[in-house]
């Protein structure tokens, strides 16, 4: 796990929100994260389908990404009141200007680092239910776009590679970090 050159805490974890491309594998580490801590996890594509009652594929094509887009912004800003909460948006949430700054202090991101290789091969025949990657080649699109979020993504407090590593285990080294914290505010 490496710092992503952010500034020193200004407070404690009170929630984690998992950064990363489609396939780096938010969906499947928070829980298991939220698990460890003791905390409740929420996937924002899946909150967003169950209060609009659509899947993102079908709001895309209803009512355009910045429809979409508007919708993950409404959410976030709800869902950062919340404490001890793991939240995994989706790999283009990053790019909306003001989401990662909405979560607000006490928030701890991390960057789920992945490939382009690795994330179209974790997504299988998942890739057809992403609209971004509905291109005639899905690795060219994924790594343009990876590209282009990349910058962003680095943005985040903690930087954890995921290529080759289970969840668990990712899981596990951001629980660690976060425990971390949260004992630093014990001793404040």
């Amino acid at each position: 796990m490496t710092e992503a050159g952010r500034p020193a805490w200004p407070t404690w974890p009170r929630r984690v929100v998992l950064l990363g491309f489609m396939g780096a594998g938010k969906s499947t580490v928070g829980p298991l994260l939220a698990a460890r801590l003791g905390w409740r996890f929420v996937d924002l594509d899946h909150e967003i389908e169950r209060r609009e009652g659509q899947t993102v594929a079908e709001i895309f094509a209803s009512q355009g990404e910045p429809r979409f887009r508007a919708l993950e912004t409404e959410c976030t800003r709800v869902l950062a009141r919340q404490t001890e909460i793991v939240l995994a948006p989706g790999g283009g949430w990053i790019a909306t200007p003001g989401n990662l700054h909405s979560v607000g202090p006490g928030t701890l991101t991390v960057w789920l680092q992945v490939t382009a290789e690795e994330a179209l091969a974790r997504l299988g025949g998942e890739r057809a239910t992403r609209p971004l990657l509905s291109a005639p080649d899905p690795h060219a699109a994924a790594t343009r776009l990876l590209a282009q979020r990349e910058r962003l993504y680095r943005e985040a407090d903690v930087a954890v590679p995921t290529d080759g590593r289970t969840a668990s285990a990712v899981a596990r080294e951001i629980e660690i970090f976060a425990r971390a914290r949260l004992a630093e505010r014990g001793r404040q």
